[in-house]
């Protein structure tokens, strides 16, 4: 069973390292959404950026339960397009801890803009949405992006000093 784990992850890694020269298009769109298109990716980056997660543990233990080996290979992806770095944290060296590079903080904008989009339009399909009112944000979106990139970084200096 570990031979068939290690050869399937090496093969994603094999896939990952090839995706990083094939793109469905030429189109900035398309080659952007080959990269964070599926909705866990954008999902990783939600949580590491508003709920400054960073082990694979808390991550895995969002609302949505991402299955492990999807978890995986996304943060190998996105590891592959530096929007993440992997790391150990000096005082523990067993545990991986995922941070957001600047590239994926550069993602901030795009997130805070789904967010307010999704409150405007979405909330009549589904109610029991959380309100961002309640979550902390403010009308002014340059605002709302700079505290979230502000925090986010914070975290990142906190958490390797």
């Amino acid at each position: 069973m570990k031979v068939k784990v290690i050869i399937t992850i090496e093969l994603i890694v094999i896939n990952l390292k090839k995706m990083k020269n094939k793109f469905r298009s030429s189109c900035p769109i398309a080659s952007t959404l080959d990269i964070i298109g599926d909705k866990w990716s954008l999902l990783i980056i939600r949580d590491m950026l508003l709920g400054h997660k960073k082990t694979f543990k808390e991550i895995s233990e969002s609302d949505e339960a991402i299955a492990p080996s999807i978890l995986s290979s996304r943060l190998k992806l996105l590891e592959c397009f530096d929007l993440i770095s992997k790391r150990k944290l000096p005082d523990n060296l067993k545990e991986n801890i995922y941070l957001l590079t600047e590239k994926g903080i550069g993602l901030t904008p795009m997130i805070t803009e789904i967010i307010l989009w999704g409150d405007k339009n979405v909330r009549p399909f589904n109610t029991s949405m959380f309100s961002i009112a309640d979550k902390g944000f403010s009308a002014d979106k340059s605002k709302v992006i700079d505290t979230i990139e502000k925090g986010y970084r914070e975290l990142v200096n906190s958490t390797i000093g």
